[in-house]
């Protein structure tokens, strides 16, 4: 059984910063993927960044330069951070952590709402 549980989100001005958290706890074996997508009103759900097993990172366009993910593996929680940057009003989403353990794995966070007013 996976836990994915996220925290930090809220409400903030256009140019403000937010740091999102994903800490992820039980049978976690090894990581294949982690990632934080985003699911604004009326539209789909789109990957916004992702970290590897290996750290590698990858970004959207729409955020590349702004946002930073980042993942710190502890004993039994790993946590993924996003650190957001220059935030603007088209940000304004549920933002969801994800976690493949494997291939085949994939579990959802229950979502933090982020909302940036102009």
């Amino acid at each position: 059984q996976v836990q994915l549980v996220e925290s930090g989100g809220g409400l903030v001005q256009a140019g403000g910063s937010l740091r999102l958290s994903c800490a992820a706890s039980g049978s976690i074996f090894s990581i294949h993927f982690m990632g934080w997508y985003r699911q604004a009103p009326g539209k789909q759900r789109e990957l916004v960044a992702a970290i590897t097993g290996d750290g590698s990172t990858n970004y959207a366009d729409s955020v590349k330069g702004r946002f930073t993910i980042s993942r710190d593996n502890a004993k039994n929680t790993i946590t993924m951070y996003l650190q957001m940057n220059s935030l603007k009003p088209e940000d304004t989403a549920v933002y969801y952590c994800n976690l493949k353990p494997t291939w085949y794995q994939n579990y959802w966070g229950q979502g933090t709402q982020v909302t940036v007013s102009s």
